[in-house]
């Protein structure tokens, strides 16, 4: 009885620790951390039921799914013109006495861009539905998603920009919920099991983007201001290569899959890369804290700590990777029936290319600050017309598991081209100012890439490759002071 009371006293005391160091946390920290969960909770629902909806469609159905949302990404770019991006930081510190109307004319540019391309679509209805490889309803299904989406994406974007998370927490929570509940109903009382699941996924997503446009718009007061859609559309229309290179370099390989080897096995490879991208939440979290911090310091003039932070998260990132990697195929057995179980030898390559997606933002962030669109662009164009020309030459030759590899090299290529860029960025509006510690970059991309091609000789070989884990385990360890140190720098 003594014992027990005491344990309860330690638990309480331990928690009441906690809560005193998450209250001494920065606001930024407790945003990071609150937005993270919030990713987790909105995507994370998603991948979580992932083995529910592979058992309960064929890969030829999942398979319908999986291209919707490879050609929902594509269309996307040219619908909304991605508007909740980069321009939409840079405003938020441009017009920072005006951040409402901002919002809100921004959102109104995006669903005119969206309605104009739905005339396009209905004009031509059927050749696009050939070329889409989807039906009608699925199509329109994906324009109304589109048009209310946006607010969705700018409301999130500006509760990031401001620290705001309690709001954010509240709706992410009710689509986390809503969608997977309402999308498993879907599916078990149709017979028309892959329209079900996308119809219910985007049923969910239109009604919170309803409420959000009249949040928006209310307090905006404005649909269109002529600054602010001459601003946006001049700062992002040069990006549109941009974001659709780099949308060709995530989406891309599903699509040519579809076409070039058949709908299951693209639903195959999307079962790996969703898988991957889980990883996605975090990084992408981590980001959209760090750009906020990384505007404010450049435009302080305190940019020196940016890169020591930098190399923590990119460290953390890292990690993430191999113990994806090293976990792939019980992931795989997790998730899918053994149907799916040949996307294994997918998972290394995709999971790794995350690593130099998160890479390449790190360097993009700068040169989005510093407005040098051209050199984004440019680099971006070149990673995604590697990639199509490398899957068009060797999926065939090697299957579609091919494209995993094809993904990777071009994200390589595509962090090394924006490391390039973002140096030249800085030599001419910086005077040379360094923000990252390229070195230590360098170093931990070759040691993680050397470990993922270890892992595949192995990959099969379970006592080896769980001999593997242990070992970065212990390393990590014997380095926990100087992991401590680093976390402790990032929260002062």
């Amino acid at each position: 009885m003594r014992h027990n009371v005491f344990k309860k006293n330690r638990k309480m005391k331990n928690i009441k620790l906690f809560l005193k160091k998450y209250n001494n946390f920065p606001v930024p920290a407790k945003a990071a951390l609150w937005f993270a969960v919030c990713n987790f909770l909105q995507r994370g629902a998603d991948f979580l039921t992932t083995p529910i909806f592979t058992r309960l469609l064929t890969p030829e159905q999942y398979g319908v799914y999986t291209v919707y949302k490879s050609w929902y990404n594509v269309i996307s770019i040219f619908a909304t013109l991605n508007l909740s991006a980069g321009v939409f930081n840079n405003g938020m510190i441009k017009y920072e006495n005006d951040r409402d109307r901002y919002t809100s004319a921004v959102l109104g540019l995006s669903m005119t861009t969206t309605a104009i391309l739905l005339v396009i679509y209905l004009c031509a209805h059927n050749y696009f539905n050939e070329l889409l490889g989807l039906p009608s309803i699925l199509v329109i299904a994906m324009f109304i998603e589109l048009f209310f989406i946006p607010a969705y994406s700018l409301w999130s974007a500006r509760q990031r920009f401001d620290y705001s998370y309690k709001a954010l927490i509240l709706c992410t929570a009710v689509i986390a919920i809503l969608s997977p509940i309402i999308g498993v109903v879907a599916v078990l009382l149709s017979e028309h099991k892959a329209e079900a699941r996308v119809l219910s996924y985007v049923g969910v997503q239109v009604c919170i983007g309803i409420v959000l446009c009249f949040v928006n718009f209310y307090k905006g007061k404005s649909f269109c201001v002529k600054k602010y859609w001459r601003y946006a559309l001049w700062f992002n229309i040069p990006l549109i290569p941009h974001y659709l290179s780099l949308t060709i370099l995530g989406q891309a390989d599903r699509i040519m899959i579809d076409r070039m080897v058949g709908r299951s096995e693209a639903a195959i490879y999307g079962l790996a890369y969703n898988i991957s991208q889980m990883m996605v939440l975090i990084t992408s979290a981590i980001n959209s804290s760090f750009v906020p911090y990384t505007y404010k310091s450049i435009k302080d003039k305190n940019s020196g700590n940016i890169g020591k932070n930098a190399d923590m998260l990119l460290l953390l990132v890292s990690f993430l990777v191999l113990a994806v990697i090293c976990a792939g195929p019980e992931i795989i057995r997790l998730f899918a029936s053994p149907e799916y179980y040949e996307a294994r030898w997918i998972i290394p390559p995709v999971a790794l290319s995350i690593f130099f997606t998160y890479l390449y933002t790190l360097f993009a962030n700068i040169e989005f600050y510093f407005e040098a669109n051209k050199f984004i662009t440019f680099a971006s164009m070149i990673g995604a017309f590697v990639n199509i020309v490398l899957n068009y030459i060797f999926i065939p030759i090697f299957g579609y598991i091919a494209a995993g590899y094809t993904t990777l090299f071009c994200y390589i290529l595509f962090a090394l081209a924006h490391c390039a860029f973002h140096l030249r960025v800085l030599k001419k509006k910086s005077s040379g100012t360094k923000m990252y510690n390229l070195k230590f970059i360098l170093i931990i991309s070759i040691v993680l890439t050397a470990i993922m091609f270890v892992m595949l000789c192995v990959y099969d070989l379970i006592y080896i490759r769980y001999a593997v884990i242990i070992i970065i385990c212990m390393i990590v360890y014997v380095k926990r002071n100087y992991f401590i140190e680093k976390i402790n720098s990032i929260r002062s």
